[in-house]
């Protein structure tokens, strides 16, 4: 009976490991008991990172939108709300692209808005 050691796989997955911390800090990038917390970690944080992502991306179309609002002496929230009971199907990404590349497109959209609002 000969015991089978495995080392070859170890060693694979040591070099998978260590490749992918390649880069990290002190012994986190050599050491592979540290180098496999330090991954474990940085997966994560990378998760989390991707729904903040989004949230952030978020508050930048808005804080976008608000801005060419202002310069038209109006309010995101009034207006948010004049597109929500108009039934203007245009999402705040779109929104926030139109008022920063195509100003006077995004004017003409405001103006609907608040006509909506006039006539409801």
């Amino acid at each position: 009976m000969v015991r089978v050691k495995g080392g070859v796989a170890s060693r694979n997955r040591h070099k998978k490991v260590l490749a992918q911390t390649k880069g990290f800090r002190g012994k986190r990038n050599s050491v592979f008991r540290l180098a496999m917390q330090a991954m474990m970690k940085s997966g994560t944080n990378a998760y989390i990172g991707r729904k903040q992502k989004k949230r952030d991306m978020r508050g930048l179309w808005i804080s976008r939108i608000n801005t060419a609002l202002k310069l038209r002496g109006q309010r995101y929230s009034e207006v948010k709300n004049q597109w929500l009971h108009g039934q203007m199907e245009i999402d705040r990404k779109n929104l926030s692209e139109l008022a920063v590349n195509y100003p006077l497109v995004f004017n003409q959209i405001a103006d609907a808005a608040k006509k909506v609002k006039k006539t409801a």
